[in-house]
């Protein structure tokens, strides 16, 4: 099943490299104001044929055999490197160590993806569900529905007028996970996402946010059951917000969780990478090496000592 997953994501990966560059100049844009909602999402785009679809449709029938009784709310995702000089894509999945598996090499150029959102909209603890994000501000969903089929649409168009763009999981209380952007001038804005990656209207959170140089979150890190978020502002200090549950005020004011943190030039959440049932966070140094802060589900001690997993991680644009 895992290795049929594996498959899948590769292929929506390969999916997206096509499709982008059909719709990368498309229409007006939705994301500042008013972004495709149920009700006015754009056209699907053209689906992936061939092998890649078969092996997608493989994935989601596995998937759903042998779905876990019980909800995982704490999700895990693959790492995605986008070679700086090769541009290439490689795919790096969680070994269930705390670590990555060997990468897996995408043969294809993904100079334009600006970023890649995982989501786990059936909580069986992997992603059914993915936004990619282009640097000419498309942003598409693949997703797969109950008929064990893989689909894509592009959702909206300008969202490139945000810096930064992330799922946390679900602020408004409903299964589907909701995205985040903080926008050019350092407000945040909320969504709330349906089934098939369409979005309402957003919402205006709060501004301020210009203060941070990297936002991330992926799950629950205080251990209440809401998912939180982490921001490091331009000192090197990493703030905790808390989840709230409540999608118009979807997070507490600030908790310091420490300071030293502009000593790495990448944060970034895959969720539960050491299979503890905690969310956790990798650390990317500028020599290369990769760390991993495992969770500790409490607060204010959200993240225990680091741990190095990995070297050479420089060459990459980390998504």
């Amino acid at each position: 099943m895992i290795i049929r997953r594996r498959r899948a994501l590769r292929g929506a990966l390969a999916a997206t490299a096509a499709t982008i560059a059909l719709t990368a100049t498309a229409g007006t844009a939705f994301a500042s104001g008013d972004p495709a909602g149920a009700d006015r999402a754009r056209s699907a785009v053209a689906e992936a044929g061939g092998q890649a679809e078969r092996q997608a449709g493989d994935a989601r029938r596995a998937g759903a055999l042998a779905a876990e009784a019980a909800p995982v709310e704490t999700p895990t995702f693959s790492m995605m490197g986008v070679h700086k000089e090769t541009t290439e894509g490689y795919l790096y999945f969680p070994n269930g160590e705390g670590g990555f598996d060997p990468r897996h090499h995408l043969e294809i150029s993904y100079d334009f993806l600006a970023d890649v959102i995982h989501v786990d909209n059936d909580k069986d603890g992997r992603g059914d569900g993915t936004w990619f994000l282009s640097k000419e501000g498309v942003l598409t969903y693949h997703w797969f529905t109950e008929d064990n089929q893989q689909h894509s649409k592009q959702v909206g168009t300008g969202w490139n007028a945000y810096r930064t763009v992330l799922s946390p999981g679900s602020v408004g209380g409903a299964p589907e996970a909701d995205l985040l952007g903080v926008d050019k001038t350092g407000v945040l804005w909320s969504y709330l996402a349906h089934p098939d990656g369409s979005l309402t209207a957003r919402t205006r959170v709060g501004g301020g946010w210009e203060q941070y140089d990297q936002v991330e979150g992926q799950g629950d890190l205080s251990g209440d059951g809401k998912p939180d978020i982490v921001a490091r502002d331009k000192a090197g200090v990493l703030w905790l917000y808390k989840g709230t549950g409540d999608y118009k005020a979807p997070f507490e004011g600030r908790t310091k969780i420490g300071g030293g943190w502009n000593t790495y030039d990448r944060l970034l959440s895959v969720g539960d990478l050491d299979a503890d049932g905690r969310t956790d966070l990798i650390a990317r140094k500028p020599n290369g090496d990769l760390l991993r802060y495992s969770g500790s589900g409490s607060v204010p001690a959200v993240f225990q000592a680091p741990v190095k997993i990995g070297s050479g991680f420089q060459i990459y644009n980390l998504l």
